[in-house]
């Protein structure tokens, strides 16, 4: 069989810029795959953000990439390395450069960004003559790509590659790009299955498009589907349902390893589980809050986030104070969210830490030392947080949704709660605490948790079979 070719595009990934969970899985998702498979020939394309530094890699200048747009000339310039067997390429221009951060909250400078990257990317692929068989793109960022396959807006080269979205968080859809899309000659689509105002948005457009859609988890592909969590899009969603995939992320099993872990104070493992207790001791120490093994330690490390559910855990730590527990919550966000994290731990000194800061250290510390996390999540596509908190002995408390439904075990590997509400939570918790104060019970759901296979071969396997089946159907 002749070698797959598959070609990434992506606005961040692991280790040269991460923001959020689509740079683990661009970062990780196609090194797993050419593991896994050695025909697989992997082309991951990135924009060159002015925060990513390249001077520790060994690099090659590709030629120039000069394409036309709507009459309108443009160079960009691609930079290439090679990482795990995959081949990166890095995509410079000004429409990148002139923006510091990856994601801005001005819309038509990061459209102008990313849609100049995706043509930039393209037109670099095919004046190197390499047609991909499969074009893998992710997020609203990269989905017009998919639209430009399917309308032949660069030629027949593309003809015969197949196409899928990935959607890792559909809230963000790339609204108020429609401006920039004209400007690059990229025109509303006419479908009865699009609702008005997607018919000039790249990630609904880009899903019109692909031939396949996958979400980052099976339970988000179905919530994508109902009026709750498909955000406008369920009715399109529900006639495409036979095209969307499920695949649960993963992570690295190196980078997240208690056992091997520089950072934490104590290392351990499934074998050597005692050395936990130390971490906790260790950490209490070091956010100043009493040294008690036998009190339970929760903990969240998150982005301060409505959709993270903070505010349900700060509403149930406040109908829980009567109890036996000491809560950290780690990260930043949302101004409001941090004020009543801030608030929260000035009205319980003796039981709450507010950690308002991104730490990457800290956050590992945490995972190693705390009893319980904490995921109360609105809606969680993937999530990662549950599967390094397992991975480390910690019992994750979460709700019953997206990703967090497919990987946490009700009293197996974790605790569950259906609504997002702090009662709920609060009486989650406290199954939670029950569990905990017997102690064999426990130590059996950590080993458990710890016995989870989270790695991103799982993932690559199912990936690998996606792209075969489009293969076959694109025959």
């Amino acid at each position: 069989m002749a070698p797959i070719k598959v070609l990434f595009l992506a606005s961040e990934a692991e280790p040269f810029i991460k923001i959020g969970g689509l740079g683990d899985v661009a970062g990780s998702l196609p090194i797993a795959l050419r593991a896994l498979d050695a025909q697989l020939e992997i082309h991951l394309v990135l924009p060159h953000h002015t925060r990513i530094d390249l001077s520790s890699y060994s690099t090659q200048s590709e030629p120039p990439v000069k394409f036309s747009a709507n009459n309108v000339k443009y160079v960009a310039q691609p930079l290439s390395l090679v990482s795990g067997d995959v081949k990166i390429t890095f995509i410079s221009g000004e429409p990148i450069s002139a923006c510091e951060k990856v994601y801005s909250t001005d819309i038509l400078k990061d459209a102008d960004k990313f849609t100049f990257f995706v043509f930039a990317a393209m037109y670099h692929c095919q004046n190197q003559g390499w047609r991909p068989d499969v074009l893998f793109a992710n997020d609203w960022h990269t989905a017009i790509s998919t639209h430009i396959v399917k309308h032949n807006l660069m030629g027949s080269f593309w003809s015969k590659t197949r196409t899928i979205l990935a959607i890792h968080n559909l809230a963000y859809m790339g609204a108020g790009s429609e401006p920039v899309l004209s400007k690059y000659g990229i025109e509303p689509v006419e479908s009865d299955l699009l609702p008005w105002w997607g018919k000039h948005v790249p990630l609904p457009m880009g899903a019109l498009a692909a031939d396949k859609i996958v979400t980052v988890s099976p339970t988000y592909a179905k919530e994508i589907q109902s009026e709750e969590f498909g955000c406008g899009l369920d009715p399109f969603f529900q006639a495409r349902s036979n095209d969307i995939v499920g695949i649960v992320n993963g992570i690295d099993l190196q980078m997240w390893d208690p056992s091997t872990d520089q950072h934490i104070l104590a290392r351990f493992s499934a074998n050597e589980l005692k050395a936990k207790s130390d971490n906790k001791v260790a950490l209490q120490q070091l956010v100043g809050l009493p040294e008690d093994p036998s009190v339970p330690l929760l903990a969240m490390v998150t982005r301060m986030d409505q959709q993270k559910g903070v505010d349900l855990l700060v509403h149930a730590a406040n109908l829980l104070v009567d109890e036996q527990f000491q809560l950290i919550i780690l990260g930043t966000g949302n101004p409001e969210i941090e004020k009543e994290c801030l608030q929260l731990q000035s009205a319980f000194p003796q039981k709450v830490r507010a950690l308002i800061k991104f730490d990457s250290i800290l956050s590992r510390k945490v995972y190693a030392g705390a009893d319980m996390i904490t995921m109360p999540s609105r809606y969680e596509p993937c999530g990662i947080a549950q599967m390094i908190s397992m991975r480390y002995g910690s019992i994750p408390i979460a709700r019953s949704t997206g990703g967090l439904k497919d990987t946490i075990h009700e009293g197996e590997t974790g605790f569950l709660f259906e609504k997002a509400d702090p009662i709920q939570l609060a009486e989650c918790i406290r199954k939670a605490k029950r569990t905990f104060a017997k102690r064999s019970a426990w130590n059996k759901i950590q080993l458990t948790c710890m016995a989870e296979d989270f790695s991103w071969n799982r993932s690559a396997v199912q990936y690998l079979s996606l792209f075969q089946e489009l293969l076959r159907e694109g025959k």
